[in-house]
């Protein structure tokens, strides 16, 4: 157990110091210039410098992260038990989900903007709009894999619709669920940048603009590293609610 532990730690450092030094090669053989691609040391002083900026930048994006996925949560699931137990719902409405997953979320955040405005409404709008569909999909495939056995026996001991989906449905699908998440909250990153693109005045996504602009490349490579461990720190928070919700898990899945 141990030594498997040490594997999951080991081999990604193992993996970011070999990315590391490909990137001092590239830049000591290909003498690059520092604002075509800086080196390691001096995004590590940008980071360190403009820490209190990055990081009073990046809980606002980190709010309107967890703000918009919590609102795809809210209304995807809702979404996606009616698409599981309904299949008129189903014929009607899944093929408009996947159009509308199919359409580029950049081209959707200009008619968002115009529609709610430059403030947080539109930006949760956008991070709902990217994180919404992996949601909606795997909870509708988790619902659907229930056994039809237990469905069978639950009905010949009449249970009423609502037990069924809270001892039956609910737990088969609850591994759907948080895989789902986990994607929806790396997608909910991204969503948040989108918007902070398209019209904004704070966050990592517009502080990476401006850096660009004012050719700050050092500082746009270290919004980049802020914006890639606030998608850890989002992913970490999914993986604990998964640990708390471990009891209600089926066997296989709490133990995997």
């Amino acid at each position: 157990m141990m030594r498997q532990q040490l594997s999951r730690v080991g081999y990604p450092l193992v993996g970011v110091a070999v990315i590391i030094l490909a990137w001092i090669l590239i830049c000591w053989i290909g003498r690059l210039p520092t604002v075509v691609l800086p080196t390691p040391d001096k995004v590590a002083a940008a980071f360190v410098t403009r820490f209190p900026l990055l990081l009073s930048e990046g809980w606002i994006t980190f709010k309107e992260t967890l703000s918009g996925f919590v609102l795809a949560i809210v209304v995807g699931l809702p979404i996606a038990v009616a698409i599981a137990n309904s299949r008129p719902l189903n014929l009607m409405f899944y093929p408009i989900l996947v159009a509308l997953q199919s359409v580029p979320k950049v081209a959707l955040a200009p008619i968002v903007m115009i529609w709610l405005g430059t403030g947080i409404e539109s930006k949760l709008v956008i991070v709902w709009l990217v994180a919404f569909f992996p949601i909606i999909v795997d909870t509708t495939a988790g619902l659907r894999s229930t056994p039809r056995e237990l469905h069978e026996l639950a009905r010949s001991l009449r249970a009423t619709p609502l037990q069924i989906f809270m001892k039956i449905q609910l737990p088969a699908a609850l591994p759907f669920v948080m895989t789902g998440a986990k994607v929806a909250m790396t997608l909910a990153v991204i969503g948040a940048v989108i918007g902070e693109f398209v019209s904004s005045s704070e966050g990592l996504g517009f502080l990476l603009l401006t850096a660009t602009s004012q050719l700050d490349t050092p500082l746009a490579f270290a919004a980049l590293f802020a914006l890639s461990l606030l998608g850890v720190i989002a992913y970490l928070l999914v993986e604990v609610v998964e640990m708390l919700v471990a009891p209600w898990l089926p066997p296989t899945a709490s133990g995997h």
